[in-house]
């Protein structure tokens, strides 16, 4: 590979980017602590893909949303999600989609604590009519690790506490389960946003 005729310096990149990509499935342009490896996997973009195609990974490099992103061709070694994760993660999605309309394409999507919250309990969840501070923290900090989210203040479960959402969470939900609950959630929130019924009883996902 093209890699090994390298210098020392540009394989230790080489390395620590592709290692940075296994470890957490997506890279971002906008994230500062990532910025620099997803420069170097566009500079070398077919270099990684050969590179990862060799480990049974394709690799996605989406430039217009600035996010390099890594999936396992045969399925395995992804993160199996629970519901309660699931639903979040989708609610963060339709956050971002919401407010990416609002913003110009240079500022950075973030939403309090509470606007979470506010979603989450609009949908009347049965089996879990309330999001705990335990499995909020443990789910933020978990989207966290894989690039989705960063916390801009310290203790999350605050109401006022800012969170980033990254572009990355528009490549995080690739199967049809997820994608159904997602049809879901937007039906009910939209009902409610347009003047609907604001007490559904209706439950969407059991544990």
């Amino acid at each position: 590979m093209e890699i090994l005729k390298e210098s020392v310096a540009q394989k230790e990149k080489f390395r620590i980017a592709a290692n940075n990509l296994l470890n957490h499935c997506f890279i971002v342009k906008k994230k500062q602590d990532t910025r620099n490896d997803y420069m170097f996997i566009l500079q070398h973009k077919e270099l990684f893909i050969e590179y990862f195609d060799l480990l049974g990974y394709k690799i996605e490099i989406n430039e217009m949303q600035g996010v390099v992103a890594l999936t396992n061709i045969i399925g395995t070694g992804r993160l199996r999600l629970r519901k309660i994760e699931s639903i979040i993660l989708l609610i963060l999605r339709l956050i971002y989609i919401e407010k990416r309309k609002e913003l110009s394409i240079n500022e950075e999507v973030v939403v309090l604590s509470d606007a979470i919250h506010e979603k989450y309990n609009i949908l009347k969840i049965e089996a879990k009519p309330n999001l705990d501070k335990t499995i909020y923290r443990d789910t933020i900090r978990l989207f966290k690790r894989y690039n989705i989210v960063s916390n801009l203040d310290s203790d999350i479960t605050m109401s006022d506490a800012r969170i980033m959402i990254y572009p990355s969470v528009l490549f995080a939900v690739p199967n049809d389960n997820l994608t159904m609950i997602y049809e879901t959630i937007s039906e009910k929130l939209n009902k409610y946003l347009n003047g609907g019924e604001q007490h559904d009883d209706e439950e969407v996902m059991q544990d």
